[in-house]
């Protein structure tokens, strides 16, 4: 089944570097799973409140400047956050970026860099990122939604 962006995603997509819209655009024609861009371009004051809120653990956020994205997984039509369909999502990143040699980040495996780089699959990356911060005592933030250029 092919994807297309809606408008209101495109629309998102407005002041983003091209570099990652062409990512984005070029994984919605790979993906199994349909997306939708819930964020692009962030104003300061919209980070301030999601960083106040917990959900952004950045005042330096790749938003502000366009160089992330967040993405929202639909299944059925659905707006979907089961993490299963994340890892989907991300492999579609990853073959678009690697496809576009542009190097991308994946908010639900922050300590593994570059997602073309890695060898094993995006669920393994996350795990390996989970597993560091236990190692750490620390508790993993993960952002399955969330793409930013490296």
């Amino acid at each position: 089944m092919t994807f297309e962006l809606s408008s209101r995603s495109l629309g998102k997509l407005d002041g983003v570097d091209d570099t990652l819209v062409n990512v984005v655009k070029r994984a919605i024609e790979l993906t199994k799973i349909d997306f939708g861009v819930t964020f692009g371009m962030r104003t300061l004051e919209e980070q301030t409140a999601l960083f106040k809120a917990g959900r952004s653990q950045t005042m330096k956020s790749k938003h502000l400047d366009g160089r992330a994205v967040d993405l929202m997984a639909y299944v059925d039509g659905k707006g979907c956050w089961e993490l299963n369909v994340y890892d989907d999502l991300c492999d579609a990143m990853k073959a678009a970026a690697e496809e576009l040699g542009t190097a991308v980040k994946w908010g639900a495996a922050w300590s593994e860099g570059d997602i073309c780089t890695y060898p094993g699959s995006a669920e393994d990356a996350m795990m390996k990122y989970i597993d560091l911060r236990r190692s750490e005592g620390k508790r993993p933030f993960i952002d399955g939604p969330h793409f930013e250029l490296m």
